[in-house]
């Protein structure tokens, strides 16, 4: 359905931090299946556990996390969620979260994505990354709609008055 240098235009990550190699099918609105091909080349092998390799966890949700960005960009461009100026989409909170078996090099990850909840600016998921069809990952995300101007260092954040910074006159 999209091949890797499709993806690559749709993420905003890049090279070395993308972790969806293709779509293999997509339910506009409702759900994605994505595929991550594990090699013993990926960079990140080198320091966790240099002599057991296990792709990280973390690595793992951002896979589902780029699978769901993937899903609500694809759903319908230039809609609420899917789109805007200066915004990006981004995980603001995972639940439920469950490792079941470590994900090693020479693994094919599938990722479904399916969508529970869809608001104008945010969504809440459900993931399943699974390896010959045994679940590795299971967890719900969910994700809102951010100016991206708005997480520089300091932009927008005030000090409430009666802080103790505040009355010290520390900065914001």
């Amino acid at each position: 359905m999209l091949d890797f240098d499709e993806i690559r235009r749709l993420l905003p990550q890049s090279h070395p931090f993308l972790f969806v190699d293709r779509v293999l099918d997509l339910v506009p609105y409702e759900s994605i299946v994505c595929l991550k091909n594990v090699s013993g080349g990926e960079p990140y092998f080198a320091g966790h556990f240099p002599q057991v390799a296990v792709m990280p966890g973390a690595l793992m949700m951002e896979a589902c996390a780029q699978a769901s960005i993937l899903l609500f960009r694809m759903s319908a461009p230039g809609e609420a969620m899917l789109s805007g100026d200066s915004d990006e989409v981004f995980v603001v909170g995972t639940s439920r979260s469950r490792f079941i078996r470590p994900v090693v090099p020479g693994d094919s990850v599938r990722i479904q994505v399916d969508v529970e909840r869809m608001f104008k600016k945010a969504a809440m998921v459900k993931a399943v990354a699974s390896v010959d069809a045994e679940p590795v990952l299971k967890a719900s995300l969910s994700f809102a709609r951010v100016d991206a101007a708005s997480l520089q260092r300091g932009a927008g954040r005030q000090r409430r008055p009666g802080s103790a910074r505040a009355r010290r006159g520390g900065a914001a």
